[in-house]
């Protein structure tokens, strides 16, 4: 990995790491629970759903890093830019699946705040240290190959989409004041 690949994901990763934390902190019980509607997510099922979905995306990288390095023979589908884009991006949204959606596997904030903050120090240290050719390895998990650099700083987006729909929640007018 080239050292600007390395710092732009560690970049990334340590701001939506911390981005997730402060929009969460301070909170009360109602503002977390707070629905603008039944069919929206709570601010505490937006981090369930993080610290259930990372654990998944990170298992998958490390079985596309397992294959044989095969980008030689492949075109990326994104840039790198419409990677970073994704995860700014909320006029469309999208509805989550692969089991993804259980966003009633942690009823407690504090839990899946801290399954998400340790997997992103275990993938925070990766990045730091890994050796491994991030854009030499094809991801196609979920459809249209990337190469695996792309896929971690998807990782990351993915979070930086719901810190957006956390701002969202926390912007609708009938959003507890406490």
């Amino acid at each position: 990995m080239s050292n600007a690949d390395r710092q732009h994901l560690l970049v990334h990763f340590e701001m939506t790491t911390q981005m997730v934390a402060e929009q969460v902190r301070g909170l009360s019980p109602g503002q977390l629970e707070y629905k603008a509607s039944p069919d929206r997510w709570s601010i505490r099922e937006v981090v369930s759903h993080l610290a259930v979905a990372e654990p998944d995306y990170w298992r998958e990288i490390q079985k596309a890093l397992k294959a044989a390095p095969d980008m030689n023979t492949k075109k990326s589908a994104a840039t790198d830019a419409d990677i970073l884009w994704y995860g700014v991006d909320r006029v469309v949204h999208t509805k989550t699946g692969g089991g993804h959606e259980k966003v009633e596997t942690y009823k407690d904030l504090g839990e899946a705040l801290g399954k998400f903050q340790a997997l992103r120090a275990t993938m925070i240290d990766y990045v730091k240290t890994t050796n491994d050719d991030l854009r030499g390895h094809s991801f196609g998990e979920y459809g249209e190959v990337i190469d695996c650099w792309q896929w971690m700083l998807e990782i990351s987006t993915h979070a930086e989409r719901h810190i957006q729909q956390i701002r969202e929640i926390k912007s609708d007018p009938n959003f507890p004041k406490k």
